[in-house]
């Protein structure tokens, strides 16, 4: 073989490698987005006289014995109507939308990191594996899977992805005082990192699972009102910039 042959033996090859890279990496997240969908839950209470019944707050997902689920502590009411017989519970997704309804208690909170662990009954559900406390490098391809805007659009689990853009901190030191609120002085007295996303979430993906695309492994949990309040304050307009807590926060949650 000549060695122009040759060489355009060699680009081809290349070029065909090059092809194929894309259709590898999406064949691997359809296969992760597979395997994490049955794990994703809608959070919210229920109410039977109520219209609708159900009343979706956000996003959680299963985690541990397939009893346990993780969402934003902020989604979580502090307390229900009892009177009315109204329930915290999570609605598991069936094919046609909402499909199981189980009874559901709050079993621990941080609201430093905005996280709250939740006790569900019935049979178990499939679980995700929570990813290791060490950060997950910028550029790291991840997606997150929940329920954008679930109360208008119903509980079909919806996916985006992206990467890691960031790892920023939770709050910006201001200069003038008069644009500190009492919860940026507490972020700002025990400040910690969150990841900035470059994919867009939107109302009622808080508390999405934020996984590593090729493992699935939980690297975090999407925060759209807790961290934009931080970091954010001082816009007149909200950008759409998402942000995530590291998964390094639930791990302390759950081994308290």
């Amino acid at each position: 073989m000549g060695l122009i042959a040759a060489g355009r033996l060699s680009f081809f090859l290349a070029l065909v490698a090059v092809l194929l890279l894309p259709a590898r990496g999406g064949a691997q997240l359809v296969d992760t987005i597979a395997r994490v969908k049955p794990s994703v839950v809608a959070i919210g209470t229920y109410e039977r006289t109520r219209s609708p019944a159900f009343r979706f707050l956000a996003t959680g997902f299963v985690i541990a014995d397939g009893n346990t689920a993780v969402t934003n502590a902020h989604a979580v009411p502090v307390s229900v109507d009892t009177e009315k017989f109204e329930r915290l519970v999570i609605a598991v997704p069936a094919g046609d939308g909402m499909g199981q309804i189980r009874n559901t208690e709050r079993t621990a909170q941080d609201d430093e990191h905005d996280l709250a662990v939740l006790r569900f009954e019935g049979p178990p559900l499939a679980t995700l594996e929570l990813a290791d406390d060490a950060a997950l490098p910028e550029g790291s391809e991840v997606a997150f899977t929940g329920f954008p805007i679930g109360s208008a659009l119903g509980l079909a689990p919806v996916t985006h992805r992206g990467i890691v853009s960031a790892w920023t901190p939770i709050s910006i030191p201001q200069g003038n005082a008069r644009r500190l609120d009492p919860k940026m002085v507490r972020s700002l007295s025990a400040p910690f990192r969150v990841y900035q996303l470059d994919a867009t979430a939107y109302p009622g993906n808080s508390g999405s699972p934020l996984y590593d695309a090729r493992s699935g492994e939980v690297v975090g949990i999407i925060n759209m009102v807790f961290v934009k309040s931080t970091k954010e304050n001082v816009l007149s307009d909200p950008s759409g910039i998402t942000y995530a807590i590291p998964v390094r926060y639930l791990r302390a949650l759950l081994a308290r």
